[in-house]
C-alpha cells in the first residue's frame, strides 16, 4: 500500500534555471576581451542551479573587445554611450532588453545574477555621468531595469552583493521559493493544494514578514473553489514580496520559539534551558542560526512532530550550501 502523492512543488522535477551575465561563468565577452568568472557562482551554486547565460552587450552586436559603455544624464533614464566615441546605443540596448526580458519570462526562470557597476547589467548604484564627463549619481543598467520591470516578482542578485552572507541566504532562499511557487502554479492546483503550500511555509514567511503572512492567511482563507489565475497571481505577489523582505535576528526567534512551543512540554528541564540557551545566543549574535535549527530538527524528528517538521523553515534550501551557518 503506498501512502499519499508528494505534492509536485515539495520535490519539483524541472531543474532550477538562473539566467546569470556571461562573464561571471568566465566567458570571455568584456569589453576588453576578459572575464569576471565569479568561483562561488561557478563552483558552489553551480552544484544546484542551471544557468542561462545572456550577454546584453554582445547580444545587439557589439564585438569583443570593443569601446567600453557608461550611463550618462538623468540617472532615472540614463543613455549609454560610448565612453571615447560617444556613440549613443541607448535605442539598441533598450529596444533589445525589452524584448530579451520577455523572453526570459518564459524560460522558467527562477532567478538571476547580474553583474555589479555594468552599465548594462549592474542592478543598482551603477555611475551615471553628467555630460561633461564628471559623475552625476547612479542608477541601474539599462538592460538589469528591463528585466526587473518586466519581471518584478523574480529573485534579482548581483554577484558582488552575494559575498553578504544575510544577502547570499535571502537570494538562495528566494530561489528555491520561486521555483516551488511556480511548481504549485504548474500542478493546477485545487483549495487544499494551496492551504498545504501556505501551511507549509508559514514560519518561513513569519520570520520575514508577518504582516504579509497575515494578509496571506486571509487570501487563503477567503478561496472558494479551484484558485483561478487572477488568484494565484495575487497570492504569488504577496508571497514573493514577504520574501523579499529581510528575515531578522528578532523575527527568527519569534519563528524558532513559536516552533520549540510544539514539544517543550516533553523535553527535561535541561533540555528546554540548552535550547532556549542557544535560540538567544543566537540572538544576540553569539552562534549562527544553524545551531538552534540543528537541536530543533533533533527534536522534532525525535518526537515525530508531523506539522513542524513539514516547514519549510527548517530546509529552505540544500543544507550543503550551508547558508545558515553564516548568519
Amino acid at each position: 500500500m503506498t501512502g499519499p502523492a508528494i505534492p509536485a512543488w515539495r520535490s519539483p522535477s524541472t531543474p532550477i534555471t538562473v539566467g546569470i551575465s556571461s562573464c561571471l561563468l568566465g566567458e570571455e565577452v568584456r569589453f576588453d576581451g576578459g572575464h569576471k568568472r565569479d568561483s562561488y557562482v561557478t563552483g558552489v551554486l553551480a552544484r544546484h542551479f542551471s544557468w542561462l547565460p545572456v550577454c546584453p552587450e554582445v547580444e545587439i552586436g557589439l564585438g569583443t573587445p570593443r569601446e567600453a559603455l557608461r550611463l550618462v544624464g538623468d540617472p532615472t533614464a540614463p543613455r549609454m554611450v560610448g565612453t571615447k566615441s560617444g556613440t549613443d546605443h541607448t535605442a539598441a540596448m533598450g529596444a533589445y532588453a525589452r524584448r530579451r526580458a520577455r523572453e526570459l519570462g518564459v524560460r522558467g526562470l527562477s532567478g538571476y545574477i547580474l553583474k555589479r557597476a555594468s552599465p548594462s547589467c549592474g542592478m543598482e548604484r551603477v555611475k551615471v555621468y553628467t555630460e561633461r564627463g564628471t559623475p552625476g549619481g547612479s542608477g541601474a543598467g539599462l538592460f538589469a531595469r528591463a528585466l526587473m520591470d518586466a519581471l518584478p516578482l523574480l529573485p534579482v542578485e548581483e554577484e558582488g552583493r552575494l559575498s553578504d552572507p544575510v544577502l547570499r541566504d535571502n537570494f538562495v532562499t528566494r530561489v528555491f521559493a520561486y521555483h516551488r511557487l511556480r511548481s504549485l502554479r504548474e500542478s493546477d492546483p485545487r483549495p487544499h493544494d494551496v492551504v498545504d503550500f501556505h501551511t507549509a511555509h508559514k514560519y518561513l514567511l513569519l520570520s520575514h514578514s508577518p504582516a504579509h503572512y497575515a494578509r496571506l492567511g486571509r487570501l487563503v482563507a477567503g478561496l472558494k473553489g479551484a484558485p483561478r489565475a487572477a488568484w494565484l497571481d495575487d497570492y504569488g505577489a504577496g508571497f514573493m514580496h514577504a520574501l523579499a523582505v529581510r528575515a531578522t535576528p528578532a523575527k527568527h526567534v519569534n519563528a524558532l520559539q513559536h516552533i520549540a512551543g510544539f514539544f517543550k512540554d516533553r523535553l527535561s528541564a535541561a533540555e528546554k534551558r540548552e535550547l532556549g540557551g542557544l535560540i538567544e545566543d543566537f540572538r544576540r549574535g553569539l552562534l549562527p542560526l544553524i545551531v538552534p535549527i540543528t537541536l530543533i530538527n533533533h527534536y522534532v524528528a525525535r518526537f515525530e512532530v508531523a506539522y513542524i517538521a513539514d516547514q519549510i523553515y527548517l530546509h529552505p534550501h540544500p543544507k550543503e550550501l550551508m547558508l545558515r551557518n553564516h548568519i
